[in-house]
């Protein structure tokens, strides 16, 4: 086993924690919108404003947990603890989510702010930890890419069996009843996650020691920003990308049901998301021969071909055409997926390297705090857009309200990923990789030199 190199144990630990908050996150993400419209009863402007605050707030505790990382040190290591301490938190708020108690309408809304707002910090706290123990894991960068990867098909393999799944599941236990078919479902789903974090807690280990100081205050962590240039670009890939994402999913719902008129077939096109495995598995490949940067540019790029092609079958009413497109695109989301986590990974070495300074909890907090604050702005701009397009749940709908289904649907996530493109072309850490290593390895084995002459 060469240097840093972790066995198979371990990494499919490691890719069942990402399976855990995609089998719990991912209802939420792609349904509860649905849920609260159609199912709960709450109007689309509420919905809308709760989804900015909700988001807002949420995505304010990712930093916070991300400081509270790097002030951690126990027997378990700094991230690990964290999976043990909120896996079961977490199951709980979630099922609690979709629970649907018999109150006022303004009651329904405070219960919704309550539940939608917990879940997402103690998610914050579950899934910021899966980042920021990654370059503890290993210091090798091939192995990280591998990790990352298999992260990545455990978050998809969770990702599809929500998609594919839930409103089958949802239709048999609730016998016609969504309220009742959603709760079971998400307790369920919820059980299995909870199951799988204390998997990832029991199976992995925290090998890559920080020369020095096991614990980073929050004023030495800042440093580690500073000319950070891979840092601030990741965290506006993970707002623009997960912005356009969470746009395309949670319309998926209304478009399907309105524009194709045809609900049933939400199963069988999310059940597409398959294919974002064999990209997942070709990315260790790519991101070797053609750099990280380049490869993720590469699935931005097929992302935006997908669009254009559903787009053309909107135009010519063709089923077929859009599930092409679709399979396209979904392609295209796994070389993305498979390196969003190893780049921010990269950005920690970055920090130490340039700064002297080692916050992986800090840095990688970017990651959860650039996605959740994109779902944010996601969640309400997609309800101010069919709103101001005359949506009203439950009826058959105008043309103008289809256009804006169409728009966040297809030409939303274009733009976003043409942003994201745009960003990338100014990241320049593949170019420093090397050396950045080489240089990290050498003020490591002189500090573990340092420290042996003090002993002896």
């Amino acid at each position: 086993m060469t240097e840093n190199q972790v066995g198979w144990r371990e990494r499919i630990s490691y890719g069942l924690s990402d399976t855990a908050c995609n089998l719990v996150f991912q209802v939420i993400g792609t349904y509860l919108m649905f849920f609260y419209t159609d199912v709960f009863g709450l109007s689309m402007a509420a919905v809308g404003t709760l989804f900015l605050v909700a988001r807002i707030i949420d995505a304010l505790d990712a930093p916070i947990f991300g400081v509270l990382i790097d002030r951690t040190s126990t027997r378990w290591g700094k991230s690990r603890p964290y999976f043990l301490w909120l896996a079961v938190p977490f199951g709980i708020m979630a099922t609690l989510t979709f629970f649907t108690p018999d109150l006022s309408d303004s009651g329904k809304l405070i219960y919704a702010y309550i539940t939608y707002i917990s879940v997402g910090i103690i998610y914050s706290g579950v899934n910021v930890p899966i980042t920021s123990i990654l370059p503890s894991l290993s210091s090798n960068p091939q192995e990280r890419t591998v990790l990352g990867t298999i992260r990545s098909i455990g978050g998809q393999i969770g990702a599809i069996i929500v998609t594919a799944a839930t409103l089958p599941i949802v239709s048999a236990l609730g016998r016609g009843g969504d309220q009742k078919g959603f709760f079971w479902t998400m307790l369920i789903f919820s059980v299995f996650g909870v199951t799988m974090l204390l998997t990832t807690f029991k199976n992995t280990k925290e090998r890559v020691i920080i020369p020095g100081r096991t614990i980073v205050p929050f004023k030495e962590g800042i440093k580690a920003i500073r000319g950070n240039i891979p840092w601030f670009i990741m965290i506006f890939l993970n707002f623009i990308y997960w912005m356009g994402q969470t746009i395309k999913n949670q319309t998926t719902v209304y478009y399907f049901a309105n524009n194709i008129g045809n609900a049933k077939l939400i199963p069988l096109m999310m059940s597409f998301n398959f294919v974002t495995l064999f990209s997942l598995l070709l990315t260790p490949t790519f991101s070797k021969k053609i750099g990280k940067k380049n490869t993720m540019i590469l699935g931005l790029l097929i992302g935006i071909v997908g669009q254009i092609m559903m787009s053309i079958g909107d135009k010519i009413t063709s089923l077929t055409f859009i599930m092409a497109g679709n399979i396209v695109g979904t392609f295209g989301t796994g070389f993305i997926l498979g390196l969003i986590s190893v780049m921010l990974a990269d950005t920690v070495d970055y920090g130490e390297w340039k700064n002297n300074v080692r916050a992986a909890g800090l840095l990688t907090s970017a990651s959860s705090f650039g996605a959740k604050f994109g779902m944010g702005i996601a969640g309400a701009l997609t309800a101010a857009i069919l709103s101001a397009g005359g949506y009203v749940a439950n009826q058959k709908q105008t043309a103008s309200a289809l256009h804006a289904i169409e728009f966040n649907f297809i030409w939303l996530p274009i733009i976003c990923s043409a942003l994201g493109i745009f960003a990338l072309l100014f990241h320049r850490f593949d170019k420093l990789e090397k050396q950045i290593i080489v240089d990290l390895n050498n003020k490591r084995k002189a500090f573990k030199s340092e420290e042996n002459s003090k002993i002896i």
